[in-house]
């Protein structure tokens, strides 16, 4: 059996984690508006990891700022920061060996960025969660399109902040004329050969 260890001081290899689970570590980022179905994408491709005998973390947008993130507001440095809290995070993760998917709005070009070099281009698998504005208001059930064009919530994107749809995503998945499981079946699909050791 190779020794995964080159010193008894040394840390355990990403190598070895990946070996012990059986698996190889990545970053599923998946971006696109509010509504778009980004964690719900999440949700239900993990289960499928999880049935499939892949260990999965889900890191979504709200639930990281009610806890390490609680302190950020949307402005954008806040959201600049959000973004490489939660990549570092992801990071870790994945140097685990552990398939990461990660459901942030990241709305700009400059955001994304930051997150893929922070994780590692070899690590970063980018999907544009597509769908319509319209679309996306139809499916918000808390309320946050209606509360952004009142002029309750500031700083919302696609209402009063930009989204800059990506130029060259490893994946691009048009949720307007799709249900859940289709796009996510397309989303495994890609994957499934990538985290397989």
């Amino acid at each position: 059996m190779k020794n995964l260890f080159s010193t008894k001081d040394e840390l355990i290899s990403r190598e070895a984690k990946e070996t012990l689970l059986g698996q190889k570590g990545i970053c599923i980022w998946l971006t696109g508006l509010s509504g778009s179905g980004k964690t719900t994408i999440a949700k239900h491709i993990a289960k499928e990891l999880h049935q499939a005998g892949i260990l999965t973390e889900v890191l979504d947008g709200d639930n990281i700022r009610l806890g390490i993130n609680k302190n950020l507001s949307f402005s954008v440095e806040d959201r600049m920061e959000n973004i490489r809290r939660t990549a570092e995070i992801c990071k870790l993760f994945v140097n685990s060996g552990i398939v990461t998917i990660c459901c942030l709005v990241s709305p700009t070009k400059k955001i994304r960025s930051l997150a893929k070099e922070i994780i590692g281009e070899n690590d970063f698998y980018d999907v544009f969660i597509n769908a319509s504005l319209t679309t996306c208001e139809k499916r918000d059930t808390k309320g946050l399109y209606q509360k952004a064009r009142a002029g309750e919530i500031t700083d919302f994107t696609g209402i009063s902040s930009p989204f800059e749809t990506p130029e060259n995503p490893s994946l691009v998945l048009d949720t307007d004329g799709k249900s859940i499981v289709e796009s996510s079946s397309i989303l495994l699909n890609e994957i499934l050969p990538k985290i397989k050791r």
